[in-house]
């Protein structure tokens, strides 16, 4: 398999032809859908891309290469802005001629922008599933469609989105956010045809440029202080989770858990929030309260038993934490279960 593939970078149909014709595969075209698929010798998986209006297309890369590849973009007078999402395995980018390699993790997006002298050079590896999907927009047609928007946009942004000759390289990358990685499911799981097809994935082409320049802005702020949920964090957060249902009768205190996953207090509880509606220390409760009736209705333990094995310390905090949730208390609801159950066994 070729180790360096060569791509003329105005439009993604052109990276269609490209990969393509260096590795000897055939391409189906569909109205704005070119596709391909991965020649065996060489790997699995497929490249496919959609071209809208504006210079806008999308890129979505699935596959598992049998050699590491280089993925060059030819130096030419107009140099897309590419936002690459990556959701697998870590893919690594540098500018040609700069010894600077930066990697592109799982759950990490990236935003782009080579010019005529130090073009990409994005490397893909061997033997590990590759997943990414890539917004890519030609700034000279896209000028058009933002010239009234730009004086309002953040200076940063405005100056990126002016560069329409691709003459300032700029590399910026971050987590995407849950809102971003939803878009792109629904693109490739979208099982629309035709017009009505393109139409939507245009649509959440758009949708996911919004979110991610609003992630751009969030990314400038203080890491404690952003609102915006990144998928990496859910990831983390839905960890967390896992740990409070496995290990509630020893479960550590808030921070101990923050460490854990590798967040901090106040974003584990945000995401607490945000996902689950609920507190950490309230996810905890109602986890134990659940796990305590599961206990009541599939062991004979007795009310002390099931108190110690749910990490509670206290017959009566235990009561009151149930009555809240179920409106009787332990006993009560025992008592409920054994009548229930005595009552079948005489039916029977």
């Amino acid at each position: 398999m070729e180790n360096r593939i060569e791509i003329k970078d105005l439009d993604v149909r052109d990276v269609i032809r490209d990969i393509s014709d260096t590795l000897g595969a055939s391409y189906e075209e569909d109205n704005n859908e070119m596709c391909f698929d991965i020649p065996k010798k060489m790997g699995k998986g497929y490249v496919k891309a959609v071209s809208f209006s504006n210079g806008v297309g999308i890129i979505d890369l699935d596959i598992h290469l049998k050699k590491e590849v280089h993925l060059l973009t030819n130096q030419s007078y107009v140099q897309p802005l590419k936002i690459i999402f990556n959701r697998e395995s870590s893919i690594r980018h540098k500018f040609e001629g700069k010894s600077e390699i930066r990697e592109i993790r799982h759950l990490e997006s990236a935003i782009l922008s080579c010019n005529s002298k130090h073009g990409h050079n994005i490397t893909l590896p061997a033997n590990k599933p590759i997943c990414f999907f890539s917004l890519e927009i030609n700034r000279k047609l896209f000028e058009e469609k933002i010239e009234d928007f730009l004086p309002d946009m953040n200076p940063e942004l405005e100056e990126l989105f002016r560069d329409v000759n691709g003459i300032n390289l700029f590399f910026h990358k971050g987590h995407y956010t849950l809102d971003i990685a939803k878009c792109i499911e629904q693109c490739i799981d979208s099982e629309l045809v035709g017009f009505t097809r393109s139409v939507f994935l245009e649509g959440k082409a758009y949708e996911i440029l919004a979110h991610h320049l609003r992630q751009y802005l969030d990314d400038l702020t203080d890491p404690d202080k952003r609102k915006i949920l990144r998928q990496a964090t859910v990831e983390k957060i839905e960890e967390a989770a896992n740990i409070i249902e496995e290990e509630l009768e020893s479960m550590d205190n808030i921070i101990a858990l923050a460490r854990r996953v590798g967040l901090n207090q106040n974003t584990l509880q945000n995401g607490f929030k945000h996902l689950y509606g609920m507190s950490v220390n309230q996810y905890i409760r109602n986890a134990r309260i659940e796990m305590a009736k599961n206990l009541m209705e599939n062991t004979d333990l007795n009310i002390t038993e099931i108190t110690y094995r749910i990490g509670i310390n206290s017959r009566s905090y235990f009561s009151k934490l149930f009555k809240n949730r179920y409106a009787m208390t332990p006993t009560q609801y025992l008592q409920k279960l054994r009548g229930n159950r005595n009552k079948s066994a005489k039916i029977a």
